[in-house]
């Protein structure tokens, strides 16, 4: 998705998302190749996230590609990504206890920002999003 500000400049649309730090970091050294979502943004079109590590980090550390994204049961998608998931099966069925949809996104080219950066100074935020935020960025950045 691209909006336009002003008269020529394109901005693309990306999502932020608050990951566990725990997460967050096995993403980035390659353990966790799918990051796992109880709710998805409707826009499908988005291909880019900003991870967002939550507290004690509390900082944006990195990016990545969305490969694909999974929508299934959650028993469905532990067998097609149990070898990337980065988490134990007991934790990934106690997430989705209760869901009878789950969403598995890809993670591709992941990048870690060689500085941990601020909300505000990336975006203008004061606070983080509870799961996912659209942002705009101009893919200068990776």
């Amino acid at each position: 998705m691209q909006i336009r500000t002003g008269k020529s400049k394109k901005v693309s649309i990306a999502v932020l998302l608050s990951i566990k730090p725990e997460f967050a970091i096995a993403i980035f050294s390659g353990e966790k190749t799918y990051e796992f979502r109880k709710t998805m943004f409707k826009d499908r079109s988005v291909n880019k996230v900003y991870v967002y590590a939550s507290s004690p980090i509390s900082k944006v550390i990195g990016t990545f590609y969305i490969g694909e994204i999974i929508q299934d049961h959650p028993k469905a998608i532990w067998e097609e990504t149990c070898y990337g998931a980065g988490i134990t099966e007991e934790y990934f069925f106690k997430y989705f206890s209760g869901k009878e949809l789950g969403y598995a996104l890809k993670v591709e080219k992941a990048f870690l920002f060689d500085e941990p950066r601020e909300l505000e100074g990336m975006f203008g935020l004061q606070h983080p999003p509870q799961s996912f935020r659209y942002v705009p960025y101009e893919g200068t950045d990776l």
